[in-house]
């Protein structure tokens, strides 16, 4: 388990759990940290995939399916203990709900609350006509990078740290360039989902997620580009929103 799912802080009297999904090239220090800052109230895993950290020997995964039957047996024995709730950002949006519609599917269960960020539903129209990223060219590639902001320039200008970074980056968009998901007839799961966004990242459709749940949907918004929950002030609030949701969903649980 620990392989996959890193924990900075086991928190057993904590009350919930909440695992987080990483952007694409993403590993799983960032999100690790949260389970210091929520000072034991939420236990946080942050899912760490092949090819990055403790992990850099294993071969990159090049399907969402790999990603769905590595996480899910880790997650059934947490779902007994307490409640859980899955987090996901970008590229981590799609594996979370990739991850939590198998949940329902196979096994008939589901987290207490969705949080998908910085991603439009897999089915909408501008999530299919946006442009394939994973074949362009490095330097194409780098460009786009740049523009959609939150990679520390320091990283962009080295080129020894962009050879182990952008194949992970690229293997991530490859997979979710890759995954397919209809429009659901009638939504898959009845939890409340929550979609998070900047303000000033390309338009995602958020509204689309509605179609998954028939559970209470929100949509929050922040100031910032695509990586807005870098941004400490945003980063308190969203973890405030979060933990207020997941208090809610405790006295439900019960």
């Amino acid at each position: 388990m620990e392989k996959v799912l890193s924990c900075f802080r086991r928190s057993p009297e904590a009350a919930s759990r909440l695992i987080c999904f990483p952007w694409a090239g993403g590993g799983s220090v960032h999100y690790a940290r949260w389970g210091t800052i929520l000072s034991g109230s939420i236990e946080v895993f942050a899912v760490r995939l092949p090819g990055r950290e403790s992990r850099s020997r294993d071969p990159f995964f090049r399907n969402m399916l790999q990603i769905v039957d590595e996480v899910l047996p880790l997650l059934l024995p947490l779902l007994k203990e307490k409640p859980l709730a899955l987090f996901g950002h970008s590229f981590g949006a799609f594996t979370c709900f990739a991850v939590a519609d198998a949940l329902k599917r196979r096994h008939g269960v589901e987290p207490v609350h969705v949080f998908l960020s910085g991603a439009s539903a897999p089915f909408s129209a501008i999530r299919i006509k946006a442009p394939k990223r994973s074949d362009q060219s490095d330097g194409d590639f780098l460009r786009w990078l740049t523009s959609i902001g939150g990679t520390p320039p320091e990283l962009l200008e080295n080129p020894e740290v962009l050879k182990l970074f952008l194949p992970a980056l690229k293997a991530d968009l490859h997979v979710v360039e890759n995954f397919s998901y209809g429009k659901p007839d009638v939504p898959i799961l009845s939890c409340p989902l929550t979609c998070f966004d900047g303000r000033e990242d390309v338009p995602h459709d958020l509204q689309a997620w509605r179609d998954v749940t028939s559970g209470e949907f929100t949509v929050r918004m922040f100031d910032g580009s695509h990586f807005y929950l870098k941004d400490p002030e945003n980063e308190k609030i969203l973890l405030d929103f979060i933990r207020k949701s997941l208090e809610a969903s405790e006295m439900d649980y019960l």
